[in-house]
């Protein structure tokens, strides 16, 4: 087994163009590039171009819950995402802890086999005796357990084609200076090497760790754990990131489990002193506060840093990669702290502000919205200055169809249309927070109401389309909800000066923060992740932004469709000019529309008749590219392209056009393909009409109109937030009624539960009252 193991490692270095492959690819910006050490990383975002990297494993992380042998599987998917990461031309290192756990167990096992021996040669003599353990000392399971952990290291980095060597370090090597310069020169060449150092502290010789040791400075870090050995290796070898490992998910203001503890998303060198550590971890030697020293010293020189949980099951395997992609786990240690708030002081200032907002009265809720409004209008100059810069980066830039810069775009006629519709939101706005809808008298002087409320705080995130922000702030004003809007890049200088009109218009009520505008680095998946301070999440845009949405959120709802494969059906009794009508404004008023048709179906009596004929002629008229069904395919000799998916969005001048036997093989074809968005039947058969409008499953089902009908504005919703196919909650399109839930309300005097028991004197009366009842003192809505 060596000298498989000596062969396959030999076969590595072997490689002459190995070295050489890496460094092409990195010229072609397949990898990160070396970089000019001496500042850490600003960002997260930053950190994809992380070239040297060190891993460090903590105790808890390589060792069992019994603190007797490693933790095999955790231990197994770490190796993975190291060997992929340096498979990418990264440069990784690790410095590892479990010789003292693996030496452990080997020597518990020898002892027990020994013990055992010994109490079977006397059981003769019944001299039996309890088999119990001596307490052993650490380095000598270091000593016992140090070659077992390399070769497991060994055996499973050699899966993955990846060489390592193992590496033993003491103080003295760092602090006697020829030493230092071996070390230095001994990792740079097995680097250059492709081959993985893995390194540990040699607990078989070293000293406890002096308790009054401290890191001092970036010259005179004591090695008293893997914790400051790690900062000091990453500093000595400039490395890029220092990623630690460990049984918490980072860095907590206070002991984590505490009931205020909150996970610090980042960390900078002067929030010292508002930390409050816990206990250390169940094994080794250090602690959080050991990790944030050594973490702070590395950052002092040059190196940034990373403290995550590499034990959580459910993210253990992907845990290092997400790190190095940017992503928001663990804590993430910057020099640069930003101007504004972090997006979660924003969500926390919107949620405050947002109660607020939420008790305000109607006029004064409807007021603010008039005052956009007028904004808009009286402020067009600056934004449509705005709007065209935005309009010239994505011009010249050349990144934005033609379809997404129409979207983008922004004129006074759109403003005065903006404006007209925030005026109807106002209008409605009047009764809609705190309605009572139902109720009841429970018994006498008990009085049981559903009243109307705010979800709380909304994250809308919108691409390319400005125009979106002004109409959503205003059904989170009306329905008194607080909004997190996060927009596209390419519509930043929009979004900005539309946020300031939206926030000058809250403060004439003191609610200026109830909306705020995300514009640091967050990723769409980051944000995702925030479940304890985010309540719904409605996505505005593509298809593939929805998905992406739906993926990520963990714990907050979605409300939205990720597809509009939206079907009409032509059935056999259908009129001739209202199926062309219908057809045609489907399929060719908006074809990027998430309510355009995209799929037609056709009644097989209708083959080869003038109806089909005049269809097909329109379509073609209108340079619609016509995609066969299976089924369709098979009537014809000379067929169209044929549908590679009977489930696709083409979301332009396309469309499939497929043949059904009856209308009860429309709707189940609708059913087996569709999206739950919008159908539509044209028939004069009443009858045929109704069976499909109550047997259709979908958000919006239509009986001769088009399906370009699905719109809020369409609906006197006034405006909408986006159409949603879900089936909790609101679905179809969701305006100012669907930003709403509910609470109830129980008035009593004094009354338990006790009341209505056998020896009590109350009985339930459970009595629907009128809900424009007036109560006493209190002003109630109808």
């Amino acid at each position: 087994m060596y000298l498989q193991k000596m062969f396959s490692c030999s076969q590595l270095l072997a490689r002459p163009n190995a070295l050489q492959t890496f460094r092409r690819a990195a010229s072609q910006g397949k990898m990160p590039l070396a970089r000019a050490h001496g500042k850490s990383f600003a960002h997260r975002s930053d950190l994809r171009q992380a070239k040297r990297i060190v891993v460090k494993l903590g105790s808890a992380v390589v060792t069992r819950g019994d603190e007797c042998g490693l933790a095999l599987g955790r231990l197994a998917s770490i190796v993975e995402q190291v060997a992929m990461l340096q498979n990418q031309g990264r440069e990784m290192m690790i410095v590892t802890s479990g010789a003292v756990a693996f030496g452990k167990q080997r020597l518990r096992h020898e002892i027990l086999l020994s013990q055992s021996v010994r109490q079977a040669l006397h059981s003769g003599q019944n001299q039996l005796k309890d088999m119990s353990l001596p307490v052993l000392e650490a380095r000598a399971c270091a000593a016992a357990g140090q070659s077992g952990l390399m070769a497991l290291y060994e055996a499973m980095f050699t899966q993955y084609s990846t060489c390592t060597a193992q590496i033993l370090v003491t103080n003295l090597d760092f602090h006697d200076d020829q030493k230092r310069r071996n070390l230095n020169s001994t990792l740079h060449e097995l680097l250059r090497m492709n081959i993985v150092p893995i390194i540990n502290t040699n607990d078989a010789v070293v000293p406890p760790p002096e308790p009054n040791s401290d890191l001092q400075g970036v010259n005179v870090i004591s090695i008293k754990d893997n914790d400051s050995l790690a900062a000091r290796l990453a500093v000595e070898m400039r490395a890029d990131l220092l990623i630690a490992l460990s049984d918490v998910e980072g860095l907590y203001d206070s002991p984590p489990g505490s009931d205020d503890a909150k996970l610090l998303d980042t960390f900078y060198p002067g929030d010292q002193h508002s930390i409050t550590y816990g206990t250390k971890s169940r094994v080794g030697i250090g602690g959080m506060e050991a990790k944030v020293k050594a973490a702070l010293w590395a950052l002092q020189g040059g190196t940034s840093v990373v403290i995550a949980n590499g034990t959580h099951p459910k993210v253990t395997g992907h845990v290092i990669t997400d790190i190095v992609e940017g992503k928001k786990v663990g804590t993430f240690f910057s020099e640069v702290k930003p101007a504004g708030p972090t997006v979660e002081q924003q969500t926390e200032m919107a949620r405050s502000a947002g109660r607020t907002l939420a008790s305000l009265e109607p006029e004064q809720r409807s007021d603010i919205i008039c005052t956009l409004a007028d904004l808009l209008t009286e402020r067009k100059d600056e934004i449509l200055s705005a709007n065209k810069k935005d309009m010239e980066h994505a011009v010249s830039t050349g990144r934005l169809s033609p379809a997404m810069l129409k979207r983008l775009s922004l004129s006074s006629s759109k403003l005065n249309s903006l404006s007209i519709g925030l005026r109807q939101i106002a209008v409605s706005s009047q009764d809609s927070v705190g309605r009572v809808l139902r109720r009841t008298r429970v018994a006498n002087n008990l009085e049981l109401e559903q009243i109307t409320v705010p979800i709380g705080v909304l994250l809308v995130i919108f691409e390319s389309r400005p125009d979106c922000l002004p109409q959503v702030s205003a059904l989170a004003i009306a329905s008194g909800n607080a909004l997190l809007l996060k927009g596209g890049k390419e519509a930043a200088n929009t979004n900005r000066i539309l946020h300031e009109l939206a926030q000058e218009a809250l403060s004439i009520h003191g609610v200026k923060d109830a909306i705020q505008l995300v514009s640091t680095r967050e990723e769409v998946e980051d944000l995702c992740r925030l479940e304890k301070m985010i309540d719904l999440i409605i996505p505005r845009g593509s298809s593939e932004l929805v998905r992406e949405i739906q993926r990520a959120a963990k714990g907050i709802p979605v409300l939205g469709h990720s597809e509009g494969i939206c079907h009409v059906y032509v059935d056999h009794e259908a009129s001739v000019d209202k199926a062309i009508k219908i057809v045609q404004d489907s399929k060719c008023d908006y074809p990027a529309a998430c309510n355009a048709m995209e799929t037609l179906l056709v009644h097989r009596d209708l083959l080869r008749t003038p109806l089909f004929d005049q269809i097909i002629d329109m379509l073609r008229t209108e340079h619609v590219k016509i995609h066969a069904g299976p089924k369709f395919a098979s009537y014809l000799t000379f067929s169209p392209s044929e549908v590679k998916s009977l489930r696709t969005e083409y979301g332009d001048l396309e469309c499939c056009i497929e043949v059904v036997d009856s209308m009860q093989e429309a709707i189940d074809h609708i059913h087996k393909y569709g999206s739950s968005h919008t159908d539509v039947i044209v028939t004069e058969n009443e009858d045929t009409a109704e069976q499909f409008l109550q047997q259709l499953d979908s958000a919006c089902v239509f009986w001769n109109t088009s399906s370009r009908f699905a719109d809020g504005y369409r609906f006197g919703l006034g405006a909408e937030v986006g159409i949603s196919t879900a089936r909790i909650h609101a679905r179809g399109p969701v305006g100012l009624e669907g930003l709403l839930t509910t609470k109830w309300v129980l008035r009593g005097e004094g009354h338990t539960v006790a009341d209505f028991s056998e020896q009590g004197s109350m009985t339930y009366l459970h009595e629907s009252l009128p809900v424009a009842q007036v109560l006493p003192g209190r002003r109630t809505t109808s």
